[in-house]
């Protein structure tokens, strides 16, 4: 097991693998804990750090994302925030520990249509409101980009995520931006809005929870002289 403490943006060489027999405990806006058993825990470059079980496909158990400092110590992978959370991992049994170079990654390729959105209402942004300035389109981020992030008349930030079938993945997404975006006095406050030819049922209901605002745009009317949007 490596021993080491990592800088403010938790950067690690490489990609590190560890499935191990462990107990995981998280303290900060709640309590939660992970009773021991074998998990798949992932370390990744950017300082992120996710507990996963072999279910719930691809959503970690439990995570912690930068800005952090992670510690290792013989036994025990600990992450914390500026804010003082804390994920603290116990490693009962190690099965396998393994690091990886995965290389620069080129990002993600858009399909066409979702692509073409994210354009048409860059080139258009009032389509979404009347008193929206564009700020930027793919406005990066330690976690992503931002599709489009805009300012309204009242001086906040909009962080719009574009899909083409809009679904609970994808409010995900948004929140995670939302959250990245608070923690900069640039940008603070935030409110997200979470744009789609369609959006399922279960998504709206999701991010309607969250206080996004959903809205299902024509791409026929976008190609031409917007005058027709539906607001949920």
């Amino acid at each position: 097991m490596p021993n080491g403490r990592s800088g403010d943006a938790c950067e690690t060489v490489r990609v590190r693998l560890i499935v191990a027999r462990c107990s995981v405990e998280y303290k900060g806006r709640l309590a939660a804990r992970l009773a021991p058993a074998v998990r798949l825990l992932v370390l990744k470059r950017d300082g992120s750090i996710a507990v996963h079980s072999d279910t719930k496909a691809y959503k970690p158990l439990n995570w912690m994302s930068p800005p952090c400092v992670i510690e290792h110590r013989e036994r025990q992978i600990t992450a914390t925030t500026a804010k003082g959370e804390s994920l603290v991992i116990e490693l009962d049994e190690v099965l396998s520990d393994q690091t990886f170079d995965l290389g620069d990654d080129p990002g993600l390729d858009k399909d066409g249509v979702e692509a073409e959105l994210q354009e048409l209402l860059a080139a258009r942004v009032a389509a979404l409101g009347d008193d929206l300035e564009l700020i930027r389109r793919e406005y990066p981020t330690d976690i992503g980009p931002v599709d489009l992030l805009c300012r309204d008349s009242s001086g906040r930030t909009i962080v719009v995520e574009v899909k083409r079938v809009g679904e609970i993945a994808g409010v995900e997404q948004l929140l995670r931006y939302c959250e990245r975006l608070e923690r900069d006095s640039r940008f603070a406050p935030t409110a997200g809005m979470f744009v789609a030819e369609r959006i399922k049922p279960q998504a709206r209901v999701f991010a309607e929870s969250r206080g996004v605002r959903c809205i299902e745009v024509d791409i026929a009317e976008l190609r031409g002289d917007i005058d027709h949007l539906t607001l949920f």
